[in-house]
């Protein structure tokens, strides 16, 4: 069972400086947690992906770290957040190559890869919600989707 610490930091998404601030928080965080360079990086990436489609899709939100240990291994799950117009289609819009906008089409699904740990909870008019998990020294395993 993971035990989480709480949540670690709230981070707002207004801007594009705010992106930058969550790329260093997400970055810091981890390395602070024992993850490797190339697994810092995933995660970054993906955090910024999520972070970005926040802003610009749900027009902004926030970001929340949790620190988490399982088993004496330690994760960090980052859970971003919208009140923006919601996702129509989840299974389209994790799809390679589809876009809403005038991307490359890799975000969620892109996000989703880069972790161990990858939920999303939308609907049209509600919001989005989005978490992912990466755990430190944990080669990706079978992953946990909802």
């Amino acid at each position: 069972m993971d035990t989480a610490a709480g949540v670690e930091a709230r981070l707002p998404i207004r801007s594009d400086m705010d992106l930058v601030w969550v790329r260093q928080h997400v970055r810091q965080a981890a390395a602070q947690l024992g993850f490797g360079l190339v697994d810092q990086t995933k995660l970054v990436t993906a955090a910024s992906e999520l972070a970005r489609n926040t802003l610009v899709y749900g027009g902004g939100g926030t970001m929340e770290t949790q620190h988490l240990v399982n088993g004496g291994v330690r994760g960090l799950r980052l859970t971003f957040s919208d009140e923006g117009p919601g996702i129509a289609d989840l299974e389209q819009a994790l799809s390679d190559g589809y876009t809403s906008g005038d991307g490359l089409g890799m975000g969620l699904g892109g996000a989703r890869r880069l972790v161990h740990e990858f939920a999303i909870e939308s609907s049209p008019g509600a919001g989005t919600i989005v978490r992912v998990t990466s755990w430190t020294g944990r080669p990706p395993g079978p992953r946990e989707e909802s």
